[in-house]
């Protein structure tokens, strides 16, 4: 791919952000290639951030024209990134969409835009590595990375490229997301999926590249990870509420962790009753003395109880969704195609 190729193609690249002083910076500045080598522009749309995010982006955006703040009265990054689109992406080829909480190559958006015009893809999605610094941090990166805690999901594995059916979203043709109606603001975690989900019925083709990824810095306690799980769950359930489209076999088993340990209640009339919840802890404690001993990783005990958290919130959070619901679908914010 020639420098002048790609510099003909028009890039709106989307920051969904909210409370990010301590990472803006970096991720702005780590683009600085990206608008040099494509004709591109960054929008960094706020959720109302009252950390410094703000004051940060406006300083850089007086001192660099191709950076702008953009109010996202909704909060949520789905929303963030639709009111992106449909105010600055009419006259763009593609969406890229960066992750405030992330590191990334610098060639990373050259990157996906390259692959999406040598294979024509509609969508490029990207494999995601987690790194800590802190202590939990660390364990919750190891955790993540690991199949106790992504279930061998082909965008936390490094695989090869290849076409798939859902990925870390990365670019997105903007004619496409337009016409399919952008996420779905009812969606609060798992849009992307479920935008995933309408690609794959319209007969649209996503890409997974293996020329790049990016890095996902996790959260640092477990509170914050619970609540992270839980709305993930949530989103899940949001999904097959709306589509019938049933969890995956990988996550049918953490999605029976919340149902086993209310059955281990049930220990006081039938000792058996325990044993589905023994299991469970056993698996998860064992990795983690893998871990441990086979890996000589240190972090392994407490990566086992990062584990189990995330799979509790996911389970707790997408029953919790399925019984709020019940069959009544979620209403989309958005539909048909993304007006002007």
């Amino acid at each position: 791919m020639t420098a002048e190729q790609l510099k003909s193609v028009r890039c709106l690249i989307v920051i969904p952000c909210l409370n990010e002083a301590g990472h803006i910076e970096a991720v702005i500045g780590n683009l600085h290639k990206a608008l040099a080598d494509l004709d591109a522009r960054i929008i960094v749309a706020d959720g109302g951030s009252t950390d410094g995010t703000r004051d940060i982006v406006q300083r850089i955006e007086r001192g660099n024209p191709k950076v702008t703040l953009l109010a996202n009265p909704k909060r949520i990054q789905s929303a963030g990134v639709n009111v992106a689109v449909a105010t600055y992406g009419l006259d763009c080829d593609y969406l890229i969409r960066i992750d405030a909480h992330g590191g990334y190559p610098e060639d990373y958006c050259q990157t996906l835009v390259a692959d999406a015009l040598a294979t024509g893809a509609d969508s490029v999605v990207v494999g995601m590595r987690t790194v800590g610094f802190g202590l939990f941090q660390k364990a919750a990166a190891l955790a993540q990375n690991s199949r106790l805690g992504n279930g061998g999901s082909r965008h936390r594995i490094g695989a090869a490229s290849h076409w798939t059916d859902h990925g870390h979203h990365a670019l997105m043709k903007i004619a496409v997301f337009r016409k399919m109606g952008g996420y779905d603001e009812a969606f609060n975690h798992n849009e992307d999926a479920e935008l995933d989900y309408r690609l794959n019925q319209a007969g649209y083709r996503i890409w997974m590249t293996d020329k790049t990824s990016m890095v996902y810095y996790p959260r640092t306690n477990p509170v914050s990870l619970y609540q992270q799980y839980f709305g993930y769950g949530r989103g899940r359930a949001r999904n097959f509420l709306k589509h019938r489209s049933w969890p995956s076999i990988r996550q049918m088993i953490p999605l029976s962790v919340v149902p086993v340990t209310i059955g281990a209640a049930l220990a006081v009339f039938n000792a058996a009753a325990v044993v589905p919840f023994a299991l469970w802890a056993a698996a998860c404690l064992g990795y983690g003395a893998w871990l441990a001993i086979g890996e000589r990783n240190p972090h392994g005990p407490l990566a086992a109880v990062s584990a189990m958290v995330m799979h509790f919130a996911w389970s707790a959070g997408f029953w919790r969704e399925v019984i709020a619901t019940g069959n009544r679908v979620p209403t989309r914010a958005t539909g048909g195609e993304m007006s002007r």
